[in-house]
């Protein structure tokens, strides 16, 4: 059925390229998160076989698509920004507007989207993003507004195309959905329950990019240290044992994962960490709150005292193991105490990166329910927690200074293009002078200075 459903929409993209005579151009903005970026990817390979040919100008597109994310607030807003400035380029080029991803499946958003944007063409979301062949063929044959939405939890779809952003690091979606309803986040009701890809498929599509040359791989998930292989040889097969095999494919040389969660950080994937020296030593455990109570009202299921035991005991068996987080400031009823809680915890830890937010309401959630804290307090706490956060970088970056690390030439620096950048294994930010011809290899750097948010290093001979 889910093979066959594959095999019809590649029948689709084949209409719809005898349709398209001539090279059209796409332009593709997405919102959000590792695992938008990653369906995006998946949607530009469907219309590349659709003889449609991506531009960074969405003036010259033929078709936009706007792949969204509903996690913040302001994401609403751009969304309806974006969609006012490509009326003019729809009426310009006759261009096809398509919406999809996360968003698409709040039901205020896409009753907004009928009454206000009557010119959007397309809406799908997140458990039909494999149908665009067929809603592309529905609007190009007979000009009909297509709405292809499903409330129940959609099937995993392998042998998609798909079109990478990156030609040395490759994101693979590992599972899809989540169980945690944790009280601030709408992700479950939009990305569904939790649903997992076989291992042999996700196996395959690694040692295929290794294959492309592929050095650094990313595995992707809403919580990836609960995904569930299903029972092989008789035993259940977890995390632990695909970062395992992740390991073994020869010509991956640096594995990542995003995010799992604490309440499922199993000895056996502390373990896995420990022995597989391909996996990154930047461990990412959102702490989301140091108080007990908040973490208690936003259904996170463990305490302040059982994160920092974690951390600790993740430290006794992977020494060389920092931690990356992320921390939701001003969440509803959250006391001063409460917020000094959160700022113990991250004395104690000592994040290397903290990815800090402002509490944002979701219609549909629990927390949007609760006494809100006022914006004023909730910006000064952030201030605090900011300060914080950057007297720790300042001391962290101090133990680089000497050391040398195996690291992946990524690119040109965004901010120089004279320099090349790269990242430690514990993801921080390297800039060194050095050949193009180096980009994409894995070379030996040396620390010679830090600044507050790079390294700046050298190549050892």
């Amino acid at each position: 059925m889910i093979e066959s459903e594959v095999e019809i929409q590649k029948e689709y993209m084949n209409k719809v390229k005898e349709l398209n005579t001539e090279k059209l151009k796409y332009y593709i903005l997405t919102m959000g998160c590792q695992l938008n970026e990653n369906d995006s990817e998946k949607l530009c390979g469907m219309l590349e076989k659709m003889n449609y040919e991506q531009t960074e100008d969405v003036g010259n597109a033929n078709f936009i698509i706007i792949n969204t994310c509903c996690v913040r607030e302001n994401a609403e807003e751009k969304l309806f920004g974006k969609l006012g400035e490509y009326k003019k380029i729809k009426e310009k080029n006759n261009a096809i507007i398509a919406i999809c991803g996360c968003m698409m499946q709040e039901k205020h958003i896409t009753e907004k989207l009928k009454k206000s944007y009557p010119y959007v063409d397309i809406i799908f979301g997140t458990h039909t993003l494999h149908k665009l062949p067929e809603d592309v063929y529905k609007v190009l044959s007979n000009r009909k507004k297509v709405q292809d939405i499903l409330d129940i939890d959609g099937e995993i779809y392998e042998g998609l195309p798909i079109k990478r952003s990156d030609k040395k690091r490759a994101s693979v979606t590992i599972m899809y959905g989540c169980n945690n309803f944790c009280t601030y986040c709408i992700v479950p009701y939009v990305r569904g329950r939790e649903r997992s890809r076989l291992p042999k498929d996700i196996l395959n599509e690694i040692r295929e990019l290794a294959n492309e040359g592929y050095k650094e791989i990313t595995l992707l998930g809403q919580n990836v240290n609960s995904y569930n292989g299903g029972i092989i040889n008789g035993e259940k097969y977890n995390f632990a044992n695909l970062l395992r095999d992740v390991n073994n494919i020869d010509g991956i040389e640096i594995i990542r994962f995003v995010s799992p969660h604490p309440k499922d950080f199993k000895d056996d994937v502390i373990e896995a960490i420990r022995d597989c020296k391909k996996i990154s030593r930047i461990i990412h455990l959102p702490l989301q709150s140091g108080s007990s109570n908040i973490l208690k009202k936003m259904n996170r299921k463990y305490t302040k005292e059982q994160f920092i035991e974690l951390a600790d005991k993740i430290r006794k068996e992977i020494p060389d193991a920092v931690f990356s987080t992320d921390i939701i400031v001003g969440f509803p009823e959250e006391t001063e105490e409460d917020f000094e809680d959160t700022l113990d915890v991250v004395r104690k830890v000592n994040f290397e990166q903290i990815f800090m937010f402002i509490y944002s309401r979701r219609v549909g959630t629990p927390a949007d329910k609760m006494e809100q804290v006022p914006e004023e307090i909730k910006h000064k706490r952030f201030d605090r927690l900011k300060a914080l956060f950057e007297e720790q970088i300042a001391e962290n970056n101090k133990k680089y200074i000497g050391t040398i690390h195996k690291v992946l030439i990524e690119g040109k620096s965004k901010n120089n293009e004279e320099m090349l950048t790269a990242r430690t294994s514990t993801n921080k930010v390297i800039i060194l002078e050095g050949s193009e011809t180096l980009i994409g290899k894995i070379v030996d750097v040396k620390i010679v200075s830090e600044h507050q948010w790079y390294l700046k290093g050298e190549i050892t001979k």
